[in-house]
């Protein structure tokens, strides 16, 4: 028997795969996957929204190279940096390619492969609760993983399948649902919980500039407010378990990366805002090294020192080329040249044209939430730079679902 796989099907497996690979942690075999699928999915055409967003990261890289003739690093560090500066741009183009070429029901796809991972990461949680012996909230994240963008957004469409026109039935909406929710709590991420709140907020349309929407979003700060202060009024404790551990992370997140004077002699001081460590000294570092670097960056190899020994992705390091901020590792690579482009990538996808086409304005509404939840992502877990993310997939997915829509109701319009 002969059996033979449709290009459809194809592209439906290369994006499952590139999206399921960064969650195995080796950045190696993803930019092997990645760039492997950005190849054999090539376009003749591409939309100009597509090519500003890729030329941004490309003159980010391209700053970065250009400062690098000025310094002295090593092959390995420079080609690694090559690598991640790269994955930005191979990842807007794999979800746009894979999307415009061939992807019958994008949104589906992007579903089923969300409720794939949910599953093997449940797995995953019941493996190391039930053989392992994982009995805290640390050992459980630590051994499954910190958190998931990709699941959030799947339980969004999933909230929301009638407005992108997902034909789901009400069971497997509920499966899937169940699915997604409960791999998401194992995460305990409170990222993920802005990530949702935010996404949430964008599809009620609540981020259109109006006095009612004013009035709801201030009203949902304020309410945040008090939450907030009933924690610290809790005041959970260090390295406590189970939902304590949570909410004390809740607790130190508006010092934690923004943090100006940390003592570095104080372990406990030191781990819980080891982010606002990184960025002190990136900021020291390069203020010293003069205006060419603050203005162009000290290029692809460069490091910065955190003067002392950290143990970070099972290895003790003290100096590192990338940080936790995707706003400070793009500063310095590229400087302040580069954080204008890295700003201006995330304001563009604000700005999105009116339309009366109801299924593209909910595109449009989660394309902002997206940029809006960006600024946050590049501040605490490096937004589209980080080894395991694949948001530029999806982003880049939703930009050619919205380009496929806009010419199909141009297509319309013609016949009739």
């Amino acid at each position: 028997m002969k059996f033979s796989f449709s290009k459809k099907i194809i592209h439906s497996i290369l994006f499952t795969l590139c999206v399921a690979v960064p969650y195995l942690n080796n950045y190696e075999l993803t930019f092997l996957v990645w760039s492997a699928t950005m190849a054999v999915s090539l376009r003749r055409t591409y939309s100009k929204q597509l090519l500003i967003q890729v030329g941004l990261f490309t003159l980010i890289l391209g700053i970065a190279l250009f400062s690098s003739f000025f310094q002295d690093f090593g092959s390995y560090d420079f080609i690694r940096d090559i690598t991640y500066l790269a994955k930005p741009i191979i990842g807007l183009l794999v979800g746009y390619q894979l999307c415009r070429n061939s992807l019958k029901d994008p949104l589906q796809t992007v579903i089923y492969t969300g409720v794939l991972l949910a599953i093997f990461h449940l797995f995953i949680v019941f493996y190391g609760i039930v053989f392992v012996g994982f009995r805290n909230i640390h050992q459980i994240r630590g051994f499954a993983g910190f958190f998931s963008d990709f699941e959030i957004y799947v339980i969004i469409l999933l909230l929301f399948s009638d407005k992108f026109g997902v034909a789901l039935s009400r069971n497997k909406k509920s499966i899937f649902l169940t699915l997604l929710v409960l791999s998401s709590a194992f995460y305990l991420s409170r990222t993920n919980f802005l990530q949702f709140g935010i996404l949430f907020l964008a599809m009620k349309g609540y981020f259109v500039p109006n006095r009612r929407n004013a009035t709801i979003l201030f009203s949902l700060v304020l309410a945040g407010l008090v939450a907030y202060s009933a924690i610290l009024y809790y005041n959970p404790k260090r390295n406590g378990k189970g939902i304590e551990a949570f909410l004390y992370k809740v607790k130190i997140a508006p010092t934690e990366p923004f943090k100006t004077k940390i003592n570095t002699e104080d372990y406990k001081d030191f781990n819980d805002n080891y982010r606002s460590v990184e960025n002190i000294n990136t900021y020291r570092q390069m203020r010293n090294d003069g205006a060419f670097s603050v203005l162009f960056g000290k290029g692809l190899g460069s490091k910065v020192d955190l003067k002392k020994e950290v143990w970070l992705d099972d290895a003790s390091l003290r100096y590192i080329s990338i940080l936790h901020n995707g706003f400070m590792t793009v500063y310095l690579k590229s400087g302040i040249f580069g954080l204008i482009l890295l700003s201006l990538s995330i304001f563009l996808l604000f700005r999105k044209q009116i339309t009366n086409n109801q299924e593209l304005t909910n595109l449009n509404y989660l394309i902002t939430g997206t940029a809006l939840f960006l600024f946050i992502s590049y501040w605490v877990f490096m937004g589209f730079y980080f080894k395991a993310d694949t948001k530029a997939i999806l982003v880049g997915l939703l930009i050619a679902l919205s380009e496929r829509i806009s010419s199909q109701k141009s297509t319309q319009k013609i016949l009739e």
